[in-house]
């Protein structure tokens, strides 16, 4: 096998050439190895952004060549159509003086014609501007012709275009067939001038592109420079210090002739440097003192706080953990805090604090912290939170202990708790006229005509009388859902009973029609008027009017009653008093269920039906009685029906605020001793 040697020749001046060349690629890599991490993702970035930039505005120039380009082609196109139109017809009669007269004039008012030139059938220029042919004719006058691109076709009424360079830029030939009357009489050739306005714009964003271009980069290396030797050298040095400084070395000093800021950050440094020197020889007493300080403020902080070491024995426990998990006169120092803590506490924290104690926790978050919620019943009921977190080294790789930080979280569980039941108070208050609303608007939308005037008038009539009432319960909402904790004192006035009693009816009556049910009242005619509140009034009507038509069946009935207590009846009061009534034919309310009837959030149909309920209605409702400084009663036998009753103080006009007077029980009626009968104050 024959081998084959490459020889390089070198001559002697091309070797200081390289010598330099190897030099100056040492000196930049030294140079580069210089700059930080920072440094040279800036230097990248403003590679790529100028590269991006260059290369956009670049494209940008091309492509507004482009179209000066394509606007010139369609110029001249449509120039040389119009030419070809108008001089057609004078060539085919050979007409050439006014030939040459009107592309004259044509010249001399379009500056954006270079050259125009008629060449007949053979392709003989006959007539071109700026090119004439010579008066005298003789054998040595050289014959001019045109010579015509080789995809162009005579045959063809359309103009050919394209283009060429010369000294003073690009220029855009085009030939155009001149024809009349479907006869080729030879070709136009026009040139055309690029635009002068985008070719200055095009140069001046390329010269201005290269210009920025290059400024950013010399001021990058500027800066790149100016940063190496000014800044990133102090830097290193006080980088050295400090880590000395951290493994303990408290004789570091930095001795660098600088000044300004960074100049005062080394004076500083080695400032520093001395206080901690002098620090390390002070007496360990000093120490000592700062752990005690260190040991009250823990003492002191609102929340518990219980350090614990890898074996998961107590360190440390301040006053508040002691006093939420009862170990007041307790000593738990060394011992394992899982046989102290409550049981519901234990099964729930054993598993993590063993896992961060081993250092086996599954992410980073969990090495960060790790957060309990635990209800407790023991020494107290409360809910407490509970955070675990690491404890590590200095350097954070190894675990040194478990810090549990516990917070009394029932304030903050019971306003939660509190917000639910107020968002529910309003969402069970406003569905009623909101409901109400929808129904006439849409027994309108659907059967208005169908319905005579009075009807129509009614019905909107009582779709703006809702309204109203969910503007007034959109007011008042906040203060109904606090009338069991709130000292509002509500003004109440003579109200004629019979009034909200007709406007519920009213609102109800197309929900009965519907379901089949006889919606009644029985009122006593000529009933004095009751001293209170209409709006709230209405309120319970609705409420209990709502419940028994949500409780009775098809073909039942539901009844308001309304009349005036007899004196014997009524004999251990000075004031005389109406009772309301509002019963039903439902299913009814089992004995067991009517001592919690009028609770928060209780609701019957959760062990007789499903239909939907939040619960709130009759607590409402007694609140709002109580308020009146009465009581509701009710009546009930499971598969008859319910009644409910109250009784309301007539208004006298000796009456000045029904606030001022005491709460007043009035016993239930002798005729209802045949059901169980329950009261709730």
């Amino acid at each position: 096998m024959r081998e084959t040697v490459l020889v390089f020749s070198v001559d002697a001046h091309t070797l200081p050439l390289l010598a330099l060349l190897k030099t100056l690629r040492e000196v930049i890599g030294r140079w580069w190895s210089e700059f930080t991490l920072q440094t040279r993702l800036m230097a990248a970035a403003t590679l790529a952004v100028s590269l991006i930039m260059s290369g956009l505005t670049f494209w940008a120039v091309n492509t507004i060549q482009q179209d000066a380009r394509m606007n010139d082609t369609r110029f001249g196109r449509d120039l040389g159509l119009l030419l070809a139109a108008n001089v057609a017809p004078q060539i085919a009669e050979n007409k050439l003086t006014e030939v040459a007269r009107f592309s004259h004039r044509f010249y001399s008012s379009t500056s954006s014609v270079r050259y125009m030139i008629y060449a007949d059938q053979d392709g003989e220029i006959f007539f071109g501007i700026p090119f004439s042919e010579s008066e005298v004719q003789n054998s040595l006058t050289i014959q001019r012709r045109i010579e015509l691109p080789d995809n162009y076709a005579s045959n063809s009424e359309l103009p050919m275009v394209r283009q060429h360079l010369t000294p003073d830029g690009e220029v855009t030939d085009v030939f155009v067939p001149l024809v009349h009357d479907s006869k080729y009489l030879g070709v136009l050739a026009i040139g055309i001038n690029p635009n002068p306005t985008v070719v200055a714009s095009s140069n001046l964003t390329r010269d201005v592109t290269i210009a920025v271009f290059i400024s950013i980069w010399v001021m990058v290396i500027l800066g790149a420079v100016f940063n190496a030797l000014t800044i990133t050298k102090p830097i290193k040095e006080l980088l050295v210090g400090v880590k000395n400084i951290a493994a303990g070395n408290f004789k570091q000093r930095v001795d660098l002739p600088l000044g300004g800021e960074l100049g005062e950050l080394i004076f500083s440094f080695n400032e520093m440097a001395e206080r901690l020197e002098r620090y390390e020889e002070q007496n360990i007493e000093e120490l000592t003192a700062e752990k005690a300080k260190l040991e009250t403020l823990v003492s002191t902080i609102a929340d518990g706080a219980v350090l614990l070491d890898t074996n998961l024995k107590v360190i440390l426990v301040n006053p508040t953990a002691r006093r939420i998990f009862g170990w007041e006169g307790s000593d738990l120092g060394g011992e394992n805090i899982l046989h102290h803590l409550p049981s519901a506490v234990t099964s729930e924290l054993t598993r993590s604090l063993y896992q961060i104690a081993t250092g086996t926790v599954s992410s980073e978050r969990d090495r960060e912290g790790e957060e309990f919620r635990i209800p407790l019943t023991q020494p107290t009921p409360r809910t407490i939170r509970i955070l675990l977190t690491s404890v590590f080294d200095q350097y954070r790789e190894s675990i040194k202990g478990i810090a549990m930080t516990v917070q009394d979280i029932t304030r903050e569980v019971e306003l939660n708790e509190a917000k639910s039941q107020f968002i529910s108070n309003v969402s069970h208050e406003l569905r009623t006229p909101l409901f109400n609303i929808k129904s006439f608007i849409e027994t309108l939308h659907e059967y208005g005509e169908d319905l005579s005037e009075t009807e129509r008038r009614e019905f909107l009539e009582t779709a703006n009388r809702e309204t109203d009432r969910l503007t007034r319960l959109v007011n008042d909402v906040l203060d109904l859902s606090r009338l069991e904790t709130s000292c509002r004192i509500y003004h109440f006035e003579p109200v004629d009973i019979a009034q909200p009693v007709e406007q519920t009816l009213r609102t109800y009556q197309l929900n009965a029609r519907d379901k089949g049910i006889e919606l009644v009242h029985e009122i006593t005619p000529h009933l004095p008027p009751v001293l209170g509140h209409y709006d709230l009034l209405l309120q319970v009507f609705d409420n209990l009017v709502g419940n028994a038509m949500k409780f009775t069946e098809p073909g039942g009935r539901v009844a308001i009653r309304a009349y005036l207590l007899d004196s014997d009846l009524n004999h251990q009061e000075e004031t005389r008093r109406i009772r309301i009534e509002i019963s039903d034919t439902g299913i009814g309310i089992d004995a067991e269920d009517q001592e919690a009837i009028f609770d928060r959030f209780f609701r019957v149909e959760n062990r007789v039906h499903t239909l939907e309920g939040t619960g709130l209605g009759l607590s409402i409702v007694r609140n709002i009685i109580e308020k009146h400084h009465t009581r509701v009663y009710l009546v009930s036998e499971v598969g008859i029906g319910t009644t409910f009753w109250f009784d309301l103080d007539v208004f006298e006009e000796k009456q000045l605020s029904v606030n001022q007077r005491p709460d007043v029980e009035t016993l239930p009626a002798a005729e209802t001793t045949s059901a169980t009968v329950t009261s709730l104050s």
